[in-house]
């Protein structure tokens, strides 16, 4: 069983990087947009194209509020639930499992 703990370790620290990085990428989106980058520029492309699937959704869901676009705030603040219970309940079972006797 301590292979398939390690299994649920190792792969709870890549989804914890994976949401890590997104989470910068999220930010950095969300800076740009306050100096009016160059639309055409391929950072600013990529950027859009790898939040806005997962933006858009939210801004449906949220009320809008003036000019305020709260869609990266409810993101940021799913990525840390994804990486506190999520990440942190796949340590925690892949610890029981490594120290499981059978």
């Amino acid at each position: 069983m301590f292979v398939l703990g390690n299994l649920l370790i190792a792969l709870a620290k890549v989804i914890n990087i994976a949401l890590t990085l997104y989470l910068w990428v999220v930010i950095i989106r969300v800076l740009l947009t306050w100096v009016n980058p160059d639309p055409y520029n391929p950072i600013v492309v990529f950027l859009g194209r790898a939040t806005d699937p997962v933006l858009r959704p939210i801004r449906r869901a949220l009320p809008p509020i003036g000019m305020l676009d709260l869609s990266p705030i409810a993101l940021i603040l799913a990525i840390y639930f994804l990486q506190f219970f999520l990440v942190s309940t796949l340590i925690q079972l892949g610890r029981s499992l490594h120290g499981a006797v059978m």
